[in-house]
């Protein structure tokens, strides 16, 4: 398009301010697009443009893209850039989005056509990546690693029974650390895909609760904590039950891993008045400070690091019960106030809500 608008345009044939046919070519570029004139004037933005913070009236408003455009115009050379666009705090935005660039002449009449593309999306998603594959390494490297050191301690004490029982328990106890991380990353391939999954049918959450319930009963008696339930009986959604089984018992997993001993964690389900089922586990826990809310269902963040390791947490299980609940059609909510404990809520669509009646 550029090459061909180079060629010379007659004076007549410009219609306003752009050379003929340009104008529905720029209408339906996905790209943001902006055209500036000899005089550093936009001729035509796009909307994408103007809610980027690119163009301000009549004017380019940022500085790199405007230096772009005047060398552009001066030598005739296309140019290839990335830039940062960070709007004004009066926007509200502070974070700024990152586009790939490409400014090119548009005809002989000194006009300039900015296109912008919008990475940042791609930025965050390969970022999340490399932090995903750090993290990965980091956290298998340690259960190795003890392994690798356990067994060469149980060869060296070969002659001392006790000592290799001992050193073969804690052997196991990294064995099986490393079995959840590993299960739970096939887990979490599996549902953050943007395939669907392959066995959806009618599940009943009376029997998700009851065998996620059943999972989890050893590691929270051995904490001394009751687990209740209660709520509405009868409840169905369409879903993949070991999927919800898997992330209701990751709730309460996590609800006994951070409650005091000799507290209660309460399983509830209820049907809500727009056709959606919640299954809350509410615990009385040490709950989660403000400012950690917003990440806790990032993969491998932990709002307690030391006690996480302590209870065999792999870092994965709210992240795994986010990915899940989105899989089903559903959110992921949580309450929590510290002190006072938390609870989170699973929202799933209700398989064939009843239809209310005719008034």
């Amino acid at each position: 398009m550029s090459e061909r608008a180079q060629q010379a345009v007659p004076t007549a044939t410009i219609q306003g301010g752009l050379p003929p046919g340009i104008a529905s070519v720029l209408s339906v570029l996905r790209s943001s697009a902006v055209v500036v004139d000899g005089e550093d004037r936009v001729v035509r933005a796009s909307s994408a443009a103007r809610a980027f913070g690119m163009v301000a009236g009549d004017r380019l408003v940022v500085d790199e893209l405007l230096a772009l455009a005047r060398l552009v115009r001066r030598d005739g050379e296309i140019r290839e850039t990335e830039i940062q666009v960070v709007p004004s705090p009066a926007r509200g935005r502070t974070e700024g989005r990152w586009f790939a660039v490409r400014v090119a002449p548009l005809g002989s009449h000194g006009l300039v056509l900015v296109l912008a593309e919008d990475l940042t999306e791609m930025r965050r998603v390969e970022a999340i990546r490399r932090d995903f594959v750090a993290n990965v390494s980091h956290e298998l490297k340690t259960p190795v690693g003890a392994l690798s050191l356990l067994a060469e301690t149980v060869e060296n004490a070969a002659d001392d029974p006790e000592a290799v029982r001992r050193f073969a328990g804690r052997m196991q106890h990294e064995s099986v650390r490393l079995t959840n991380l590993v299960q739970d990353l096939m887990t979490l391939s599996r549902v953050q895909g943007d395939e669907p999954l392959p066995d959806m049918r009618a599940v009943s959450l009376d029997e998700v609760v009851a065998e996620a319930l059943d999972r989890a009963q050893t590691k929270a008696a051995a904490r001394d904590i009751e687990i209740v339930t209660g709520g509405q009986d009868g409840l169905t959604v369409r879903g993949d039950d070991d999927l919800l089984v898997t992330a209701v018992r990751n709730l309460i997993d996590n609800a006994a891993a951070y409650s005091p001993e000799g507290t209660r964690v309460v399983v509830a389900t209820r049907q809500t008045d727009d056709g959606q089922v919640e299954i809350n586990v509410t615990d009385q826990g040490i709950g989660i400070p403000e400012g950690d809310l917003e990440r806790i269902f990032e993969r491998f963040y932990r709002v307690d690091p030391a006690r996480s390791r302590q209870t065999g947490g792999t870092g994965l299980g709210l992240a795994i019960v986010k990915h899940v609940t989105t899989k089903h059609g559903g959110e992921v909510t949580v309450w929590s106030k510290e002190g006072s404990g938390s609870t989170f809520t699973i929202r799933l669509p209700l398989l064939n809500p009843p239809t209310p009646p005719n008034p």
